[in-house]
C-alpha cells in the first residue's frame, strides 16, 4: 500500500507541484484540487482494465 502512496506523492510533485508558481494559498488549494480530480476520476487505470473511473463504473451500470 505504501508503494502506491509513493506513487501518487511523486505523481502530485512533479506533475503539479513542480509545474506550477502558488501566489497564494487558495491558487494551491484550487490547482492541487483540479489536479487530484484529474488524477482520480479522468485517468485511465490499471487496475480497472485501463478504463477511467467514469468509464468503469457506466460498464458497471
Amino acid at each position: 500500500q505504501n508503494a502506491y502512496i509513493e506513487s501518487f506523492n511523486g505523481r502530485l510533485r512533479d506533475e503539479c507541484l513542480n509545474e506550477h508558481w502558488f501566489p497564494s494559498l487558495l491558487h494551491a488549494r484550487t490547482e492541487i484540487e483540479r489536479w487530484r480530480r484529474e488524477y482520480n476520476e479522468e485517468r485511465p487505470k490499471k487496475a480497472l482494465g485501463g478504463l477511467t473511473p467514469a468509464a468503469y463504473a457506466k460498464q458497471l451500470q
